[in-house]
């Protein structure tokens, strides 16, 4: 009769450590922090990409940025590493974009870019994304700026 007993007071415990176990062990991962994009194997971005998100990948050797501003606004500065690749002479150009690495299309505001993305996109590109805000949301953040 005194086994009994003990055994019902230890069994709320018991079930109450069971479930705090349980519940612990059913936490959801923590999404990778967004520093981790830069080591990342495979992108899955959005079309539309902040200046922040291009920051952290854009030194990838899988990631090409094209700037798509007209000659002289690319010479008033620019991001390091990009490719100059006007709006107008994309059509004759796609042999240049790559079909294999992540694109990112900028311009002066990501209106320009935002016309290339789609009709990259349209040509078969599928891994092609339009930096958000452009040169004037890049320059606010105080990134890199080369001339």
């Amino acid at each position: 009769m005194f086994q009994k007993e003990i055994n019902w007071k230890i069994l709320p415990i018991l079930l109450l450590v069971v479930l705090a176990l349980v519940a612990c062990g059913a936490q959801p991962a923590a999404p990778a922090p967004a520093a981790d994009l830069a080591a990342a194997e495979t992108l899955n971005l959005p079309v539309d990409i902040d200046t922040a998100t291009v920051e952290q990948i854009r030194n990838r050797d899988d990631v090409v940025l094209i700037d798509v501003r007209e000659d002289f606004e690319y010479a008033e500065g620019h991001i390091p590493g990009t490719t100059l690749i006007p709006l107008g002479q994309i059509p004759d150009r796609l042999d240049e974009i790559p079909k294999d690495k992540t694109v990112v299309a900028v311009c002066r505001s990501g209106n320009r870019s935002g016309q290339a993305t789609d009709f990259l996109r349209e040509q078969g590109f599928d891994n092609v994304h339009n930096m958000q805000g452009g040169m004037n949301a890049w320059s606010q953040t105080g990134y890199e700026i080369e001339k």
